[in-house]
């Protein structure tokens, strides 16, 4: 079917795949979402409820507060997995633990800090299996205060424990409510921040995880080699858009709960499904496989192949919306206001993956109605890379979940 080009295309790319699929397994892990909820009970009093994760909370504040005595304490409570001895182990060494929160989470208005002081012990919490610990403090602020501001810093990079941290907050303070997300780039917001700023946060966010959440991105490049019609992406792309803010929008509101165990493999194994499917059409046409997409030109539909790869890609597209959604830590149901902000989240996503279309797929295009045959073994070769990823991907997803 290919020539010897050809086939050594495909072997080249086969074995980059290989190398890139030696990256972490995971395209989300190795960060971490920190949810603060701050109210005003009353003039002058800002209370702040933050969840961290247990156990990324007992090393940094271990580390940073050199208190040796509550890391083996809270790594050993960890390991046991009990929560009241991961609790103890908190409230036993409360000075490091808060020490290090305050100093990296803060609220100040008109300027001025606010003071903080815990209100009660820790407490532990589960979010997809993983512990986390509940912290509340009681922020004592200057009174007659116009706006509140926001900073959070936690576990930063440059710790060595994380690549990055989302700090998702929900406020109602100042006779306003709403939502925003702190990261390393922006490590701080007003509550006089106007309703287009906090939306162009969470845009901007959706826009950086599909831009950094390789899987997704061959998942839609699988997508596009396998389309040779225009019409043919156009579905594939709107039905993957369709089914993945489906469970998007039913995962934060709390209706659907699918453990990350088995959403991760699952979208691995997406990857490898969809771009296989290509290289089987193309197998089974052999010799006339440079007709695919050719002998149908005439027709308005798609064929019984054609739907049941749209199937195909809705049932993903399902698992898909539930990975966006633990990229953001939902588990439970949110706030009307937060879902919101995770809606334009989700457009963020959207205009980040039509950009992406539209800059390969006329590419493609062009290259298959100048030079069939080179186009047929480019889109073979870049399936074959991207499937051999998906099965790596699966295969680590399965035996480290």
């Amino acid at each position: 079917m290919f020539s010897a080009a050809g086939r050594r295309a495909c072997a080249a790319v086969i074995v980059a795949a290989v190398l890139l699929s030696a990256v972490p397994a995971l395209a989300h892990g190795f960060s971490s979402t920190v949810y603060a909820g701050l109210t005003a009970p009353e003039a002058g009093h800002v209370r702040g409820e933050l969840r961290l994760e247990y156990d990324l909370l007992v090393v940094s504040a271990a580390d940073h507060e050199k208190d040796d005595p509550l890391f083996r304490a809270g790594t050993a409570a960890f390991d046991d997995g009990d929560a009241k001895d991961q609790a103890a182990a908190l409230d036993d060494h409360a000075d490091s633990v808060v020490a290090y929160v305050t100093r990296r989470f803060g609220v100040t208005t008109g300027g001025r800090a606010c003071t903080p002081v815990q209100d009660g012990g820790f407490t532990i919490e589960r979010r997809e299996g993983v512990p986390y610990a509940l912290l509340v403090l009681d922020y004592q602020c200057p009174p007659a205060a116009e706006a509140h501001e926001v900073r959070s810093g936690l576990f930063p990079d440059s710790e060595g424990y994380v690549r990055d941290t989302k700090t998702i907050v929900t406020y109602d303070l100042d006779l306003t409510s709403g939502s925003t997300a702190l990261d390393a780039e922006h490590r701080s917001f007003s509550t006089g921040q106007s309703g287009a700023e906090r939306s162009w946060t969470f845009f901007r966010l959706g826009a950086e995880h599909l831009l950094t959440g390789l899987d997704h991105i061959l998942f839609l490049l699988a997508l596009v080699v396998g389309s040779r019609r225009l019409r043919e992406i156009v579905l594939a792309a709107t039905t993957f858009t369709l089914a993945h803010s489906v469970t998007f929008v039913l995962a934060a509101l709390g209706l659907v709960r699918v453990p990350e165990w088995f959403v991760e493999p699952v979208i691995a194994l997406s990857i490898a499904v969809v771009a296989g499917w290509h290289l089987w059409r193309l197998w089974r046409r052999r010799s006339h496989a440079t007709d695919l997409g050719t002998s149908d030109r005439g027709r308005p539909g798609l064929d019984r192949a054609g739907w049941t790869r749209l199937a195909v890609v809705f049932g993903f597209g399902l698992v898909h919306g539930l990975g966006f959604a633990s990229a953001l830590g939902i588990d439970q149901s949110r706030s009307w206001t937060l879902l919101w902000s995770l809606l334009v989240f989700n457009v963020g996503i959207e205009v980040v993956q039509l950009a992406i279309v539209a800059a390969v797929f006329p590419a493609l295009a062009l290259l298959r109605r100048r030079r069939p045959a080179g186009g047929l073994w480019t889109t073979a070769a870049v399936a074959a890379g991207v499937s051999v990823m998906g099965l790596v991907w699966f295969a680590q997803r399965v035996f480290e979940s």
